[in-house]
């Protein structure tokens, strides 16, 4: 995962791990497949989640092919610090969720010593960057993006295409919501999704 291995092993500081992407891309599962070797290795962990994330489960982190972990939700970042007491790592999923107070949080616990690994989309389905996803990964020492598989081409994707007619930037859901794209498959869809739009209001009109 890393490049290279920490040399000077007197620093106190810990770091922080950022892993990103689309929908469907495998972040989730990726940020417990780091949580469970750390837990292999005896390390004390805590993960947290947004409390409006209850597609899966109301408590634990669910990636999209179940693989599950134990964790705390909580409706506001400061609560982290609260909580995550006597631990080497902290797990953070869905971070594009949280308030922009995210980044001082995960850069605190890793000024105390504490590997932090957060998960979150890096855009929203307009294509902008996500919530507080950007300072995050300016922040941290490890940026992973993963990627997921186009629906309309084969090619990796990277873009999270909104099916479901509804401009609200939170709008939880699964394949019957969200689809992954990549660039030009996306473009493409945001401009028949538009064109349609507009076939349908000047039907309204001339009706």
């Amino acid at each position: 995962m890393f490049l290279e291995n920490t040399v000077n092993h007197t620093e106190q500081f810990g770091w922080i791990e950022v892993i990103c992407g689309s929908m469907f891309s495998g972040k989730t599962e990726e940020l417990i497949r780091r949580l469970k070797r750390a837990q292999f290795a005896k390390q004390r962990i805590e993960i947290f989640k947004p409390t409006i994330d209850v597609r899966y489960d109301q408590e634990e982190v669910v990636s999209h092919n179940d693989n599950r972990i134990r964790s705390t939700p909580v409706p506001v970042a400061s609560n982290i610090l609260l909580l995550a007491n006597d631990v080497d790592v902290v797990g953070i999923d869905e971070a594009q969720f949280f308030d922009d107070g995210i980044v001082a949080v995960c850069n605190d616990l890793a000024n105390r010593g504490i590997r932090v690994i957060v998960a979150g989309l890096d855009m929203d389905f307009k294509g902008n960057p996500f919530g507080p996803m950007p300072a995050l990964m300016a922040t941290a020492e490890y940026v992973t993006k993963v990627h997921a598989v186009c629906t309309h081409t084969g090619n990796l994707a990277n873009y999270s295409f909104r099916k479901a007619s509804n401009d609200n930037l939170v709008m939880l859901g699964e394949n019957q919501e969200y689809e992954p794209l990549s660039r030009a498959a996306y473009y493409k869809a945001l401009r028949n999704q538009q064109n349609e739009k507009e076939a349908g209001n000047k039907k309204i009109t001339d009706e």
